[in-house]
C-alpha cells in the first residue's frame, strides 16, 4: 500500500507506516485515504503498529487530529500496541508527539 504525491509518501510495510515529506492537506476529508490506509493494517490485527514519522518534515494541525484519533483507535483494541517513531530535528515533533502518550498512555515514543 502506497499514497504517494508530489509532497508526501506514505506507505506501509507489514505493520510499519511510514510518512515523509510534508502534508498540508485541507482539513479532515482530504486525510480520509490516508486514514483508511492506517485502518487496513489495524483490520490486520497485528501485536504491534509502528508509526514511522521520522522522514515527515511539516504535519498540519489537520494531520495531527488524525494521528489522535488513530491512536484512539488503536488504544480500542487491547490486543495491538503502538509504537510511534519521530525525529528530535524537527520541532513540531518533539512538541506534538508526546500528547499522544495523554490519548494512550502505554504507547512508545521513539526519537532519533
Amino acid at each position: 500500500m502506497e499514497i504517494k504525491t508530489s509532497e508526501y509518501r506514505i506507505w506501509v510495510e507489514d505493520a510499519v507506516i511510514h510518512y515523509e515529506g510534508t502534508m498540508r492537506l485541507s482539513g479532515t476529508e482530504a486525510y480520509q485515504p490516508i486514514m483508511a490506509m492506517m485502518n487496513d493494517v489495524l483490520e490486520s490485527q497485528p501485536e504491534e503498529i509502528t508509526l514511522d514519522l521520522v522522514g515527515l518534515e511539516f504535519l498540519n494541525s489537520s494531520g495531527i487530529n488524525l494521528l489522535a484519533r488513530f491512536t484512539i483507535e488503536v488504544r480500542k483494541q487491547k490486543s495491538i500496541a503502538i509504537a510511534v517513531k519521530g525525529s528530535t530535528r524537527i520541532p513540531w515533533q518533539s512538541k506534538s508527539l508526546p500528547n499522544l502518550r495523554k490519548l494512550h498512555p502505554s504507547l512508545q515514543l521513539n526519537f532519533v
